[in-house]
């Protein structure tokens, strides 16, 4: 991609907020999301990577659309990542999957109980998640893995809308890294959580205990490294190490021990 373009518009962005706030279902706005075109750069770049291809993917048609959050609309634990990878979520279509990060991240899901497969790679391979949904502040992949400030911005009415939409059943939401940390806390404020002030810092496995101001919910926000390609490589981030914080996540979130890594959901 040669040519520059602007981070989005302020039609664009008004677009996408009254877009995401008319959804009345995760559902629906699931279905919105996927015609999203607000920020030029993300549109031009995961079109790009579509037409071009990687050449293992040459046979195949790129989804190159803004890629949906996956699993069910009232799963008690949510994980929060970063960006669809430009060969993976933005090729198949589905979050996490197609691509390293995926393989880590389902292999360790499916070692808790939490996912039908160790592995996901299409839309259709019938993998399905145990209450979990995963979800992401940025939809359309970025080049480099790196959405700009005003890309994320831009993206937030989405992921703002899913919270308020999963919120009454949601009891844990892990965070894959510090974008993600970061992008959530002054989400969750604005929806009426309570976020402790000075903002809690991230770190892997940081645990912050968020009550809503109606009194009616509470959630804890749970840090851990984002499974990366380098962050495995250099071992920041071990399967050992996600296993262990997926499943206290799962535990805190009262979803059963089940499958080969239970003893990983301590709740003490």
């Amino acid at each position: 991609m040669t040519a520059e373009h602007p981070a989005t518009t302020t039609a664009a962005a008004a677009a996408t907020t009254a877009a995401a706030a008319a959804a009345g279902s995760v559902a629906a706005l699931d279905a919105a999301l996927i015609g999203c075109r607000a920020c030029p750069r993300l549109v031009a770049w995961r079109e790009e990577v579509g037409a071009v291809k990687r050449r293992a993917f040459a046979d195949e048609v790129y989804w190159a659309r803004p890629v949906p959050g996956f699993g069910s609309a009232t799963a008690p634990l949510v994980i929060v990542g970063l960006a669809p990878a430009a060969h993976g979520g933005n090729r198949t279509g589905r979050a996490f999957t197609g691509d390293p990060s995926g393989d880590v991240l389902f292999a360790a899901l499916h070692d808790l109980g939490l996912a039908t497969r160790p592995e996901s790679i299409a839309r259709d391979d019938g993998t399905e998640l145990v209450g979990v949904r995963i979800t992401m502040p940025v939809h359309c992949a970025p080049p480099d893995n790196k959405p700009t400030t005003a890309e994320r911005d831009a993206c937030r009415p989405w992921m703002a809308r899913e919270l308020a939409l999963t919120g009454p059943t949601t009891r844990v939401i892990v965070a894959l890294g510090a974008f993600a940390w970061q992008t959530l806390l002054p989400v969750l404020a604005d929806a009426g959580w309570r976020v402790p002030r000075p903002r809690p810092a991230f770190g892997h496995g940081a645990e912050v205990e968020l009550d809503h101001e109606s009194g009616r919910f509470r959630t804890r926000l749970v840090g851990c490294y984002h499974p990366s390609h380098r962050n495995v490589a250099t071992r920041t981030l071990t399967p050992e190490m996600l296993r262990e914080v997926l499943g206290r996540a799962a535990g805190l979130a009262g979803l059963p021990a089940t499958g080969a890594g239970a003893d990983a959901r301590g709740v003490g």
